[in-house]
């Protein structure tokens, strides 16, 4: 069992918010004390320091992620209000992720600006009764202050959103996502002064596995077959998807040295989903686990990709995952894309549970569906984005045509035009459009579900 060792360097007690970890209760460390907390591998979360009720800085973490290894950062991206690193236990003292006198560098900085730059940032900086910066902002919700962060921690923590939905975002906030090296004990330190692991050595870089967090194509290779009719029906129920048998039908279970993956006909031979790309193009689909998980809710993870498959068309392939995943697929990185939502084994029932959300937009159709023989199935297979108006309608980055997102995100409130549209074509019970309940899930005993998208 690894730990999460947080250590409170400060003069007072530091509450913090537990995402994924701690039974997602918050945690209250006493003055120079400190607290390990169990962080199994497979998990994800984050430690959230609170500040006059805001929360600010924190370190985010995913254990034995991909190829093995833990992956943390820092993020001021909802603010801050102290100083924060983080380091695999065992790595030089000088090399860390955060900025360990983050708070005294944005006062210095905020000192040097010039009077209608302090104006502007009124609202977003925050000052004690001696007008030194006590806390800040988020910077993801306000421009300015993201530039005015980047003058002092550019490239020690994640600033703004990174490559978050349909952003590549800035690049020293995507260097923030390298992995480390295998599954160790997280060193977490807060501190209002220096917050580095050992004030008396200077930073000298993040510590990092350069190999770690190279992506894996799982590549197949097959002649296409005429694509099959999608349904305009609303009401018709989604045809039962069925595990693939024919010579289009793949699963990803080995791969070579020069990263081809070696293919075998696709069956429900394993924890993992079956997942169908009902197009007459391959395309590549995207696996992203949540950041965190509460009872009946998920931290969502836009910008750190678990996995990604290439998929030909009209093919089926096989698609293995640790029974502690939680997350969803969806076919490329941007937005609006729809989402095949889904856990591999429930603490609850021990099965897989899926549905199909068009809360982040919608790319084309796609349905959920057991492969335990209890034959079960939700989503829709109409393509509803080609008589959509057009205020329903928003681009991908690439141009590509998508129904906008229902629920809030970094672009702003819901598309009420998409919202609408969407119950019309849909009703209640076949996707998520609105709020967090109401929509049948999927349940597989075999603990792996099938997926499959129709892409308009």
């Amino acid at each position: 069992m690894h730990y999460l060792r947080i250590h409170n360097r400060s003069d007072h007690p530091q509450t913090f918010q537990c995402h994924g970890y701690n039974g997602n209760k918050d945690l209250t460390i006493k003055a120079h004390g400190q607290a390990n907390i169990e962080a199994p591998d497979g998990t994800s979360g984050a430690i959230i320091a609170v500040h006059d009720g805001v929360i600010g800085e924190q370190c985010e973490i995913t254990k034995h992620g991909f190829m093995g290894n833990d992956t943390i950062d820092i993020s001021n991206i909802c603010g801050a209000g102290g100083n924060m690193t983080c380091q695999q236990v065992g790595d030089p003292a000088g090399k860390f992720k955060g900025h360990e006198t983050f708070m005294q560098a944005c006062n210095t900085a905020y000192h040097k600006l010039s009077q209608d730059k302090k104006n502007q940032l009124k609202g977003h900086v925050f000052l004690d009764g001696k007008g030194n910066v006590k806390r800040i902002g988020p910077p993801k919700d306000f421009q300015p202050l993201e530039q005015f962060v980047r003058t002092f921690a550019n490239g020690r923590t994640y600033i703004g959103v990174g490559a978050w939905g349909p952003s590549k975002g800035n690049p020293a906030d995507n260097e923030q996502s390298k992995a480390g090296k295998g599954s160790k004990d997280i060193l977490i330190v807060y501190n209002d002064g220096n917050a580095a692991p050992d004030p008396s050595k200077p930073f000298t870089g993040q510590s990092v596995e350069a190999a770690s967090f190279a992506a894996m194509s799982l590549r197949t290779e097959g002649p296409a077959e005429t694509n099959a009719d999608q349904k305009d029906e609303v009401a018709e129920e989604p045809e039962q998807p069925k595990p693939a048998a024919d010579d289009n039908a793949f699963a990803a279970e080995s791969v070579d040295v020069d990263g081809t993956v070696n293919v075998m006909a696709a069956t429900a031979n394993g924890p993992g989903i079956l997942l169908t790309n009902k197009a007459p193009l391959k395309h590549t689909y995207y696996f992203y686990d949540n950041y965190w998980n509460g009872n009946g809710t998920g931290g969502a993870n836009f910008d750190h990709p678990l996995k990604h498959v290439e998929v030909g068309p009209n093919q089926t392939v096989h698609v293995p995952l640790k029974l502690e995943f939680k997350g969803r697929v969806q076919r490329g990185e941007q937005l609006p894309a729809t989402w095949g939502e889904f856990q591999v084994k429930a603490a609850n029932d021990g099965r897989a549970h899926g549905d199909i959300s068009l809360q982040q937009g919608c790319d084309g159709a796609a349905t959920v569906a057991s492969t335990d023989g209890t034959n079960v199935s939700n989503g829709f297979t109409k393509d509803i984005i080609k008589d959509a108006p057009a205020a329903a309608v928003q681009k991908k980055p690439n141009g590509e045509k998508g129904l906008a997102h229902t629920e809030p995100n970094w672009n702003g409130p819901g598309n009420e035009a998409a919202i609408a549209w969407e119950y019309k074509q849909l009703g209640h019970g076949k996707a998520y459009i609105k709020g967090g309940t109401g929509v049948p899930d999927v349940a597989s005993k075999n603990n792996c579900l099938h997926f499959t998208f129709y892409v308009p």
